[in-house]
């Protein structure tokens, strides 16, 4: 690439093309849409002013990737780390505390796969896109220290050479690949391979899914019964309450949860490379609905394994093409 003017508008159509890429470096790094979307932003602008600097020793890809792998390590600075609430505790009993309400910057946050995953690519590359910004992997991602998460992403997921990365990261091969060899152990101890799911969805899953939409309206937990694990997981951000086991679930759903029976249950964008829904409950104050959760669901041998209700819908719903109300 030639060294341009600033004023060159092909130059910013350039830019912009890797949009959705650098959205799913960003998100793996920080965790959440809305800080990947700043970072991006951030990113963009400043290429934009270095552009008549950018001479074209690098690939623009790999000069916006460098950019913004720095715009996230400053973001990092000083961060608690982004969780899921099994990541803080153990299970918890059904009618047990509910827990705190922890801060939204507490926990992973949900991502449409249209911001980040890739239209029209090669099926493998597609698929593996969706895999590596799974709730799991991201979450296990965030065990990492900034730099080291950054070279386990620009290596593994990526493919970039070490030397490619220590160029990236003004360091050496060596101290990459002894990043790397660090990172990949702690990833081997975590647990990010559960509930692994593809959004490929056969003929079966679908069907699984239209069955538990209407098995969740009418509360039917029999039928529930033969569409959940037995050893399924629940969690519900921004609470640090967390459930392991169908039955431990449907105690809570029949207990503390019990206002959700009714609810309205409307498929809408997938979200980390998985089904996802809005959930509306009845309006407890009136007719109508109230919007309650977007429900993220991974499916795992003909079964739901993991069920993740997001709780901060003025946030999410909008991001997901979600209404704020739901009509009677």
């Amino acid at each position: 690439m030639e060294a341009t003017s600033l004023t060159a508008r092909p130059e910013f159509e350039q830019l912009e093309q890797y949009r959705r890429q650098l959205t799913a470096h960003c998100y793996r790094m920080l965790g959440s849409p809305f800080e990947a979307e700043d970072a991006v932003q951030e990113t963009l602008l400043r290429a934009w002013r270095s552009l008549d600097r950018f001479e074209g020793r690098a690939q623009l890809r790999s000069w916006l990737y460098r950019i913004a792998t720095n715009v996230c390590l400053d973001m990092l600075g000083g961060k608690e780390r982004r969780a899921r609430p099994m990541d803080l505790g153990p299970a918890r009993s059904p009618d047990g505390p509910i827990g705190e309400i922890l801060p939204e910057v507490t926990w992973i946050e949900p991502v449409p796969d249209r911001l980040v995953v890739q239209d029209g690519g090669d099926p493998a590359e597609v698929a593996e896109g969706r895999e590596t910004i799974k709730l799991a992997f991201v979450a296990a991602l965030q065990h990492l220290p900034p730099r080291q998460r950054a070279v386990l992403i620009l290596c593994e997921v990526l493919r970039w050479k070490a030397s490619e990365v220590a160029e990236l990261l003004d360091t050496s091969v060596a101290s990459v690949n002894s990043a790397l060899q660090r990172a990949r152990a702690t990833i081997d101890q975590s647990d990010m391979a559960a509930g692994v799911s593809t959004l490929d969805l056969g003929e079966a899953d679908r069907e699984l899914l239209t069955r538990y939409v209407g098995a969740f309206e009418r509360y039917d937990m029999d039928e529930l019964t033969s569409l959940i694990a037995e050893d399924a997981t629940q969690s519900m951000p921004p609470y640090e309450l967390w459930l392991r086991g169908r039955e431990d679930i449907f105690d809570w759903w029949v207990g503390a949860g019990a206002g959700c029976r009714g609810s309205k249950v409307v498929p809408t964008l997938s979200a980390n490379g998985s089904p996802a829904f809005g959930q509306y409950k009845p309006n407890p104050e009136g007719e109508g609905y109230v919007p309650w959760a977007l429900q993220v669901l991974e499916i795992q041998d003909g079964r739901i394994v993991e069920l993740t209700f997001f709780l901060d819908v003025e946030h999410v719903f909008p991001l997901f093409g979600l209404p704020l109300t739901y009509p009677g």
